[in-house]
């Protein structure tokens, strides 16, 4: 006899499967399998395979998975598979979203934001660069999204409180774990402010592979992505050639592209803008604000 589940046992089963097959391969192959019409429920059965006269492999995979699932929600952790209402719509629009999100804090389907990201190493300048692009995403009714690294994401995350905004995070660990440990306070501001997001089990620390991915699935989410500083090395190219990748606008201070190979390569790619100031960055986010009423009024004229 068959056990109704909640959701037809979906969210169990992306669980199971992730766990199966790891988390970012398995998660890929999913997205991919439901893109073409599957089911998390169906790709699990084919994996895990038949009952035998023992065991049924697929009924205790969800059984466990459903366990998890049940400890997570109970600790405040919300679990979004990608199938879920909550999910959120502009990161779902990507190519490469994650097959599922763990969250605190409040969620906005059509979160309207823009990431602001930069050196953890942050000059005066760029502090208050930072400071002023924040505040002034604030009063446009945006929210702050970053990473919650030292440097610049903190700054972004801690202006954005203070001026009464809405700031989220996507974080390069589990939800459970704090990085840098001395940001585990701004962790619980930003949820309570906010939300923060990770694509990462709830216990997995941070290595050379989870700040990339956290930075593809940032770029995802966002509306735009201002970096504010960088070096040559900086993680933050890559977020900014997942942005070029996502037909997402970028934002790159002139320090960036002064200072930097990768950033003036960038800079001549579609959609990329070079801006002196925080004046300017913002002035390009308004263009951007600016876009689907243009789009509207192109569309009437034409019809």
């Amino acid at each position: 006899m068959s056990i109704e589940r909640r959701d037809g046992g979906e969210t169990a089963a992306i669980v199971a499967l992730l766990r199966h097959g790891g988390i970012e391969k398995a998660g890929r192959d999913l997205v991919l399998a439901t893109m073409q019409g599957q089911s998390a429920l169906s790709v699990l059965q084919d994996r895990l395979g038949p009952p035998d006269l023992i065991s049924d492999p697929v009924e205790e995979a969800l059984r466990n998975a459903e366990r998890e699932v049940a400890e997570w929600e109970r600790e405040g952790i919300q679990v979004l598979p990608l199938h879920d209402e909550r999910y959120p719509n502009r990161l779902r629009d990507v190519f490469d979203h994650p097959a599922l999100l763990f969250a605190r804090g409040t969620l906005r389907t059509d979160d309207l934001g823009t990431a602001i990201i930069g050196s953890r190493n942050v000059s005066p300048a760029g502090l208050e660069v930072t400071a002023a692009l924040a505040t002034g995403l604030v009063e446009r009714s945006l929210t702050v999204v970053s990473s919650m690294a030292s440097g610049v994401d903190t700054a972004a995350h801690e202006t954005a409180i203070r001026a009464g905004g809405r700031t989220v995070a996507f974080i390069g660990t589990g939800i459970r774990k704090h990085y840098p440990p001395q940001n585990r306070e701004l962790h619980r501001e930003v949820a309570a402010h906010g939300a923060v997001f990770s694509q990462f089990w709830p216990d997995q620390p941070h290595d050379k592979t989870t700040f990339p991915q956290r930075n593809g699935t940032m770029s995802g989410y966002s509306l735009a992505t201002v970096i504010v500083e960088a070096t040559e090395r900086s993680g933050t190219r890559i977020q900014a050639r997942k942005a070029v990748e996502h037909g997402r606008p970028v934002v790159l201070m002139r320090s960036v592209v002064d200072g930097t190979d990768w950033g003036r390569v960038m800079a001549t790619k579609p959609d990329v803008h070079v801006a002196s100031s925080a004046d300017d960055a913002l002035s390009v986010i308004d263009g951007l604000l600016e876009r689907p009423r243009l789009l509207e009024d192109l569309l009437s004229a034409i019809g």
